[in-house]
């Protein structure tokens, strides 16, 4: 996830709001403000051993995606901030209750994003039901971390310690691959490369680790992810056809509650082909709607084409970046849906 620092971002339309733009500032103030240097809680001595240890993770990681990744070999992350709360933010997703895209808000640097951060949760939760009232879709989604673009050195946040290895690499491989490349107006293009990366980096992480349960776990991982995937892809295909469709608002809103229940018991079969894997049960048993579908396609459509994108550069990471930069500045292109060219070396 990536959010411009809104304290740097002084011209913000007036149409978002004093307000939020305050939240906005004093959010990424008071994260920057918690930060301690990672490599000074490692030399303390009365630093938790789970904390250091998770530190030292975190290091290694950094210094991986640097040296392997091509990532940028910055301040980012080499600090941590200790938050006291589950998420650094929560994101707001809406859309129309008949249309599967996202109502986006617009900012002079970061352009027109899909969704709406807030540090507290309850002003997320505020803004959410004015647009329920309004008659959208809404989906809240808690944020962990997320990229400044550069603009800051962005802090590890306590929010991410309890995430595994394999989840920590993927998350700091992602957030770092925002900082390479970001094209204004176009979140699904910026999420399904970082995401790109994020998977690339991990395979190779994997690899240099040596570690056969760690590799067995990846290729697990691989199976529920790509499972999930198409299973809203393909919930996603069914509802644009209802949408793009003449029958009347009501036809359609019945047809709109069919398929989200077929989801849920097409998720229960797929459940069961995994043996029991439950990791995607909460975020089934919440109500779906066409926001939080829309909120897992922002980080999955694109992903096949930056993959294969990656395959023609011949797993060159540079190459690569370099032909993602080519596309993103060219609108037309990407518009256009014309096909992506690695360049020469």
């Amino acid at each position: 996830m990536r959010l411009v620092g809104l304290a740097l971002v002084a011209s913000l339309s007036a149409c978002t709001g004093v307000s939020y733009l305050w939240q906005g500032a004093r959010g990424q103030m008071d994260l920057l403000a918690r930060a301690r240097p990672i490599a000074a809680l490692l030399d303390d001595a009365d630093t938790p051993a789970p904390l250091r240890d998770k530190l030292v993770l975190a290091r290694d990681l950094r210094a991986f995606a640097a040296r392997e990744l091509t990532l940028p070999d910055n301040g980012s992350y080499s600090r941590y901030s200790e938050l006291g709360r589950t998420y650094v933010l929560w994101n707001v997703i809406a859309t129309p209750a008949l249309s599967l895209k996202p109502v986006v808000s617009c900012f002079p640097v970061a352009g027109c994003v899909a969704y709406r951060g807030y540090f507290a949760r309850e002003d997320a939760e505020a803004f959410a039901a004015a647009q329920r009232e309004a008659g959208f879709d809404v989906f809240i989604a808690g944020v962990p971390a997320y990229s400044t673009l550069g603009w800051f050195d962005d802090p590890l946040p306590s929010t991410v310690l309890h995430y595994s290895e394999l989840e920590l690499a993927r998350l700091l491989f992602h957030e770092l691959a925002h900082q390479v490349v970001y094209v204004a107006d176009d979140t699904t293009f910026n999420e399904s490369f970082a995401v790109a990366v994020e998977e690339e980096g991990l395979e190779r992480w994997v690899v240099q680790r040596q570690d056969r349960q760690l590799e067995e776990r990846l290729a697990r991982g691989k199976v529920y992810r790509s499972g999930f995937r198409e299973l809203v892809t393909r919930t996603r295909t069914r509802l644009a056809d209802v949408y793009a469709g003449d029958q009347a608002q009501a036809d359609q809103l019945a047809a709109k509650a069919r398929i989200l229940s077929q989801m849920q018991v097409e998720y229960r079969d797929l459940r069961e082909s995994w043996g029991g894997f439950t990791g995607y049960d909460a975020w089934f048993a919440r109500a779906q709607n066409n926001a939080s579908l829309a909120s897992v396609a922002l980080y999955a459509d694109q992903v096949p084409r930056f993959r294969e994108l990656l395959r023609a550069c011949g797993k060159d990471l540079p190459r690569f970046y370099a032909a993602v930069r080519a596309w993103g500045a060219d609108r037309d292109a990407r518009s256009a849906g014309h096909g992506w060219l690695c360049p020469t070396r």
